[in-house]
């Protein structure tokens, strides 16, 4: 992806980078490297923040498309806790409109040509966040299957969504972003009769790039399943 922001690497302690000519550069590594630090910085500093007002963040990424808005307007039927949505687009602020217009109170980031969001980025909206009025707070990530997993924006867990449509052959192609789960939701389960989509295929992927990962197979229209959702984000609260 991006040469500029770093998000081509994998951002590990040791700083390993893979294979890539355009990041051969000494100079263009060490760039790249004190941008990283100094987000981890700042991503420490937002769970401080969250922190000082027992709130839980969850890092939700996924490809566009794939239902990370749609499930957060269906999620506050079930569970049992109040919380905010920091939203992360290149443009428009469609999807936090959406949230608001169910009584969700939400933040809308544009990000611009940005492919991610970061902790600086995140520090900004939580500004905008009545964070004494929550529980949870959710960052709906720009829809990326890539950048976002490089980048740290200080929140507790990081949960994947994968949907039904995409095939289940993206856990593979993307291991960067799958083996930083915590947890990863099959969504638009209600299509899997009209699509080539193996849960047994998924979990097999997932086993081998991230044996501790959770997987929950979820759709909007399925109660039960939103009802297991709901419980594992419960179950999984910081404070």
């Amino acid at each position: 992806m991006c040469k500029d922001c770093g998000c081509s690497i994998t951002h590990e302690h040791d700083h390993t980078l893979h294979s890539n000519p355009q990041l051969n550069d000494k100079k263009t590594l060490a760039v790249i490297h004190k941008i990283l630090d100094k987000n981890d910085v700042e991503a420490q500093h937002n769970r401080d923040h969250f922190a000082a007002h027992h709130v839980s963040a969850f890092n939700l990424m996924s490809s566009p498309g794939s239902g990370k808005t749609s499930l957060l307007e269906c999620l506050h039927e079930y569970l049992n806790a109040r919380y905010a949505v920091i939203e992360g687009d290149l443009e428009t602020s469609r999807d936090a409109d959406r949230l608001k217009a169910k009584g969700i109170d939400a933040f809308q980031i544009q990000t611009g040509s940005a492919c991610h969001l970061d902790a600086f980025m995140v520090h900004g909206a939580l500004h905008h966040i009545n964070l004494d009025d929550v529980d949870i707070c959710f960052v709906e990530n720009v829809g990326n299957l890539v950048c976002p997993a490089s980048y740290d924006v200080g929140t507790h867990k990081n949960v994947v969504l994968l949907s039904v449509p995409e095939g289940d052959d993206k856990i593979e192609k993307y291991p960067v972003m799958f083996r930083r789960a915590d947890l990863v939701v099959i969504t638009k389960s209600d299509l899997l009769p009209h699509f080539d989509f193996s849960i047994d295929e998924a979990k097999a992927q997932l086993s081998k790039l991230n044996p501790n990962v959770e997987l929950l197979v979820v759709s909007v229209k399925n109660p039960d399943s939103m009802k297991t959702l709901a419980n594992w984000f419960d179950e999984h609260k910081e404070y």
